[in-house]
């Protein structure tokens, strides 16, 4: 994608974050219609729904050769991310929306044939937006992230894990995981994979683990990730697929390698 249509097409896109985000605070105390999907866990209102229309209609009109890839059901079905494509998720962290009324984000993700050339994610209740183009840094309300630690201790890393997917899921070996948990400073869960992304980027996290996230809950973060010099993979260490669900690693580089070799790789050969 050339320079000059990347940031047109983020300047539009970063309108609309900021419009669907001022939408949310001023409804954030209305009564909420609430329903479950795959389980009684998985919430969706009536504002998720709301939202992605928002961004869908929006982007059907003003670019109608544009795909769409989002969590509530407006999007496009694809088989593959030729093309432009939007991968969408109007609220991440719907349970924190749902009970505490923040801790929630909008999160924006452009791709140009597979490649990540725009990331967005909007802390809305904190009116904070974290935004990255390809090849031009991430930026917190406008001012430029520093590059993440390349000598970072592995002693003093902070990482923000799910643990209840870390319980179930036999992916990892929990004797391992709790030696990490014991080993490394300390561990965060925010709720929020989007937020968990960016505070990667911002290196007040060294990294986040998560074993089953959608494509919506990771593209903007990765591309953010990325401009900070940090790296996202699955736990083994592969591409991650933004047209289905999997594992997901993202980090600072200079941990990446213990992580995956000495906890995520090693119980499993």
């Amino acid at each position: 994608m050339e320079k000059e249509q990347r940031d047109k097409l983020f300047q539009q896109a970063k309108a609309w974050v900021l419009n669907a985000g001022e939408n949310i605070r001023q409804k954030i105390n209305d009564p909420l219609e609430i329903n479950t999907k795959s389980d009684a866990n998985d919430l969706v209102t009536a504002m998720d729904q709301e939202t992605e229309l928002f961004f869908t209609s929006n982007i059907k009109e003003t670019y109608p050769s544009h795909s769409i890839v989002s969590e509530e059901g407006y999007g496009d079905e694809l088989t593959d991310l030729g093309g432009t494509v939007w991968i969408i998720d109007p609220i991440d962290g719907t349970m924190n929306f749902v009970h505490q009324k923040r801790n929630f984000a909008i999160s924006v993700g452009i791709y140009q044939d597979g490649i990540g050339e725009i990331g967005i994610i909007y802390d809305v209740m904190a009116d904070i937006i974290f935004t990255a183009k390809r090849g031009e840094g991430a930026f917190k309300n406008g001012e430029k992230l520093p590059p993440l630690d390349k000598n970072k201790n592995f002693a003093e890393v902070i990482l923000g894990l799910n643990h209840f997917w870390l319980c179930e899921n036999r992916l990892v070996d929990e004797r391992l995981m709790q030696q990490l948990v014991k080993t490394i400073r300390g561990t965060r869960t925010y709720g929020s994979a989007a937020l968990e992304f960016a505070y990667t980027a911002e290196g007040i996290m060294d990294g986040y683990l998560s074993m089953n996230l959608s494509p919506w809950d990771v593209a903007a973060g990765m591309v953010i990730v990325q401009e900070t010099g940090g790296i996202t993979t699955t736990i083994n260490g592969e591409a991650v697929s933004l047209l289905e669900k999997g594992s997901i690693i993202t980090c600072n580089t200079s941990i990446q390698q213990q992580l995956l070799s000495e906890y995520l790789q090693k119980g499993r050969k």
